[in-house]
């Protein structure tokens, strides 16, 4: 309905002749759009996959608002939504971060359930033999991976939790030793037949988790001392009615493992668990990949670069639920509008990936992409030196403004289209039509876009 509204104040919808579409013709184009779901993302995994081709996918979920579409459910909310239903929905994109498909799920559908269904589509709907799966440590799990190796041509990379990687060092396969002359190094481990582990630590990293922490324990310190001071006064009282309070406390912040508590009938007293700190502050900065890989297939730092390109997929997330798109909050009842509606979402997020690629030069965004392939792959992502300057001057080397996308989207939305007629002329005389003259930014703009080759 808002859109019905919206396009009668643009050209859009007299350009391509649906200006006088209602609401019901735009769910009936919904309803035609998702029975040509799979021939479209067939064309596009066509286009932008080919076998042997690296894949990255993820899951996100968005909030609905209203109870009645079957697909909603009540899970992990990765908006922040408490007691909101919401629905799954995963994404399935290139190295680059170019959208190829995407699949719906119910709301409390976990990440390693869609794993099999969308590597067996890549195989069998897309056509792809072989095939390498890159997702994060929570999306291919140990049961996905026993899977994925009874499967010829397909390989992956993951990573490994924490626990897994404390493991490994109290068993003396990890020896922390190592990186204190490198950042990055290979090595095997029995408990992982015919994989290869790439152990990585960044200290930048380190250095934010240690401070995060700390943050974390002082605060729940502060709060726990209130609690001491209830007690101390009488105000709270009986063991437990001080473990229910002093539990709320020490799981705010998801720290209990770092306290040892003395709860007793009229008194209570806590102190930090320096042995449980020690131990998790020994694996801060220091994360392991997981691959199927051989080594002269890929090398340990390419390994690295293509699970951290997981970041493209969750920055195609980002932009599907901000201000650009808008996929949430879902409002429809059924689940096929559902489907729909995320499906159009995906396609609208997928001409806009292609307008920032090229749009590049005009944008903040680093135009040096070739430099991703040599650089540290642990060590924070630098701009390179013309992307930097773009950031501090805030212009370009015309020494015109340098754009975000949607500043740059705002100042071509600047050309219009007048309805004029002859001065003094007579009401029903007729009218032309005169297109404001675009800029040299906006010229520039519209010959970037004549480049994609979509």
């Amino acid at each position: 309905m808002a859109t019905t509204r919206w396009w009668h104040n643009t050209t859009l919808a007299d350009s391509f002749g649906v200006s006088e579409a209602s609401e019901d013709d735009l769910y009936a184009d919904m309803d035609w759009l998702l029975a040509r779901q799979n021939r479209i993302q067939k064309k596009l995994a066509g286009r932008h996959l080919q076998t042997g081709s690296l894949v990255l996918y993820d899951l996100s979920s968005s909030y609905f608002e209203g109870s009645h579409c079957p697909l909603a459910k009540r899970g992990y909310s990765r908006d922040g939504k408490k007691g909101k239903l919401q629905v799954n929905y995963g994404l399935l994109t290139d190295r680059r971060g170019c959208p190829v498909a995407v699949s719906v799920h119910e709301g409390n559908t976990v990440d390693p359930q869609t794993v099999m269904p969308e590597t067996d589509r890549l195989r069998n709907d897309f056509g792809l033999a072989q095939l390498i799966l890159v997702g994060d440590r929570g999306m291919i799990a140990q049961k996905a991976i026993d899977t994925l190796k009874e499967q010829n041509g397909i390989d992956w990379i993951t990573a490994l939790k924490s626990g897994a990687i404390r493991a490994l060092i109290e068993q003396k396969h990890l020896q922390t030793g190592l990186f204190d002359e490198r950042n990055l190094f290979e090595f095997t481990c029995p408990g992982y037949p015919g994989e290869r582990l790439v152990a990585c630590r960044n200290p930048q990293l380190a250095a934010l988790r240690a401070h995060k922490r700390e943050d974390l324990l002082a605060a729940t310190e502060n709060n726990l001392a209130k609690v001491c001071s209830m007690v101390e006064a009488g105000r709270l009282q009986g063991r437990d009615k001080i473990g229910l309070r002093v539990g709320k406390v020490v799981n705010q912040y998801k720290v209990a493992k770092h306290f040892t508590l003395d709860i007793q009938l009229r008194s209570f007293a806590f102190a930090r668990n320096a042995e449980s700190i020690a131990a998790e502050a020994a694996l801060d900065g220091i994360y392991v990949i997981r691959t199927s890989l051989p080594g002269q297939q890929m090398d340990a730092a390419d390994c690295v670069r293509h699970y951290k390109s997981l970041a493209n997929v969750e920055r195609a997330f980002r932009t599907l639920k901000s201000v650009d798109l808008r996929i949430r909050p879902i409002h429809h009842r059924l689940a096929d509008r559902v489907r729909a509606h995320i499906f159009l979402c995906m396609l609208a997020y997928y001409v806009e990936w292609h307008l920032r690629e090229v749009w590049r030069e005009l944008l903040f965004a680093d135009s040096d992409q070739a430099a991703k392939a040599t650089r540290d792959p642990v060590a924070p992502a630098k701009r390179s030196a013309a992307a930097q300057r773009k950031a501090v001057t805030r212009t370009l080397d015309d020494d015109t403004p340098t754009h975000s996308f949607a500043t740059l989207m705002s100042e071509l939305s600047t050309i219009v289209r007048n309805t004029c007629r002859a001065p003094n002329a007579e009401s029903d005389s007729r009218t032309f039509e005169v297109v404001t003259t675009p800029s040299a930014k906006q010229r520039r703009a519209f010959e970037l876009i004549q480049q994609i080759q979509v």
